[in-house]
């Protein structure tokens, strides 16, 4: 199995905490489509049940977006700021994510293939000098 030279650790991790923090503000820009986008449609329908029924919809789905990007957005800045809690936090949304075809499947594979190298533990290891 290959594995990632120490001296480009702190690269990767760099990469990974901003791919989980600009692939999870993707949600948020969902969030957007839900609480607004929904609850319009309901309205341009000129029907009452219509706009109730869009507007819970909205309001549920956007709830759910905020619901899956705040933790990857937390997880980016836990990844790029070193962290100790981040490594786990980012394994537990990797697993998951690699359902999502085909952003999901790569950032997945790659989040678990940086993060479960040796270094990678070490290097969150808050005992040993940067």
């Amino acid at each position: 199995m290959n594995t990632i030279d120490r001296r480009d650790l702190p690269m990767h991790i760099s990469v990974l905490g901003w791919l989980y923090i600009l692939g999870h503000a993707f949600f948020l820009l969902l969030t957007a489509f839900g609480f607004f986008l929904f609850p319009t449609l309901g309205v341009i329908s000129h029907d009452a049940d219509a706009t109730t029924v869009f507007s819970v919809l909205g309001t549920f789905f956007g709830l759910l977006m905020v619901l899956l990007a705040l933790p990857g957005l937390v997880a980016g800045y836990g990844l790029l700021t070193r962290q100790t809690w981040a490594r786990l936090l980012a394994i537990i949304i990797a697993v998951p994510g690699l359902v999502n075809f085909p952003f999901g499947t790569v950032m997945g594979i790659y989040a678990l293939f940086v993060l479960s190298q040796q270094a990678a533990i070490e290097y969150f290891d808050p005992r040993l000098p940067i």
